[in-house]
């Protein structure tokens, strides 16, 4: 599974770009969605890599996200006696079945596909350059680091 931030805004960029961005629900700054692995996402992934940061997640990860900025309908926080009422023995076990790709967010009624997240403590190293010099691009399995910065 991919997770992808969105770290720069929507001032001047292309609109093939933006397209791209709207069709992965990345509107907005410090936006996170979880992807499935496949080519469609992988080719979207790469046209927009100067505008946002993305990588391969584990499953400590997304249960990491899912608990701190995981949201169903009405803003209401993501706990395990609410993920039990979903059909799920806890949290953990929700963010295995997302991250193997057993489930997807569209098979769970209410959950919110984006988690909105915060800038990261300790700030961006630069948002106009590429990991690792900078927060852009392909993090490959570093981005849980990012994540955790910013969740």
């Amino acid at each position: 599974m991919y997770a992808a931030v969105r770290i720069r805004g929507s001032v001047n960029v292309r609109g093939d770009m933006e397209e791209a961005l709207h069709r992965m629900r990345l509107d907005r700054p410090n936006n996170c969605v979880l992807l499935l692995e496949t080519e469609t996402y992988l080719g979207m992934l790469r046209k927009v890599k100067d505008l946002i940061a993305y990588g391969q997640v584990d499953a400590a990860t997304v249960a990491l996200l899912l608990r701190k900025r995981g949201r169903l309908k009405g803003g209401q926080r993501l706990t395990d006696e609410r993920v039990s009422q979903l059909g799920y023995g806890s949290l953990e076990e929700l963010a295995k079945a997302l991250a193997d790709g057993k489930v997807a967010f569209k098979d769970i009624p209410g959950l919110s596909p984006v988690l909105r997240l915060t800038p990261p403590s300790g700030g961006h190293k630069a948002v106009k350059r590429h990991y690792p010099e900078g927060s852009l691009g392909d993090w490959g399995s570093n981005i849980s680091q990012l994540l955790t910065r910013m969740a």
